[in-house]
């Protein structure tokens, strides 16, 4: 009689199904314990059957096995986060050197050197570079100006008061400035500070 293939799929009918068990179990277990023998290797077999009942089969002491394999895989984990954090900060290092030495040429063609080798679009992209700094920085010192101009001016305005009071406790007129006196002392605060670069005009 010819053995027909099993498919594999879970068996409906119940007692088939035990009976199969009980037959693959018994295999399972003797294959085990003849790997453990003919090979002198360290197996451990468990088996837990449909209604919970457990079978086991261990060439050594079964806890000492699970210690021994909990162990492997705990290395084999911190090995494998190891390796990628490794990696990852390579590759990290090898992306900040790459920027630095960018950085680094960026910075020697602003200050004028390694401009030999330049094309004309690279060092006009320079010199547009330096100018929109140049800009930036003149646009931040009139700021500077015109705030202390202010605070100049409204120290002024302090002071002047402090001095009509001072003038009214004992007893003196006020000042009045004349109009004239008035337009040197706004002309003398309206300082200019554009600056220009480049050869004197003529």
């Amino acid at each position: 009689m010819v053995r027909g293939k099993t498919q594999m799929k879970r068996i409906e009918n119940a007692a088939s199904r035990q009976v199969t068990f009980s037959k693959r179990r018994n295999g399972l277990l003797k294959k085990a314990f003849e790997l453990s023998v003919l090979c002198d290797a360290e197996v451990a077999l468990i088996i837990f059957s449909p209604r919970g009942k457990l079978y086991e089969f261990s060439s050594s002491c079964m806890s000492k096995t699970i210690e021994r394999y909990q162990k492997r895989c705990k290395d084999q984990g911190l090995n494998g986060k190891s390796e990628g954090t490794n990696q990852h900060v390579k590759e990290d290092t090898q992306s900040l050197e790459k920027k630095l030495e960018l950085l680094e040429v960026s910075k020697r063609k602003l200050l004028g050197d390694g401009l030999e080798l330049c094309p004309i679009d690279e060092l006009q992209q320079v010199e547009n570079q330096l100018e929109r700094s140049l800009a930036k920085i003149r646009a931040r010192k009139n700021q500077l100006f015109r705030e202390q101009i202010e605070q100049l001016r409204e120290q002024e305005k302090s002071h002047l008061e402090e001095n009509a009071k001072l003038r009214a406790k004992c007893g003196l007129p006020p000042l009045h400035p004349s109009s004239k006196q008035r337009e040197v002392n706004r002309r003398s605060l309206d300082v200019e500070t554009e600056l220009f670069i480049g050869p004197p005009k003529r």
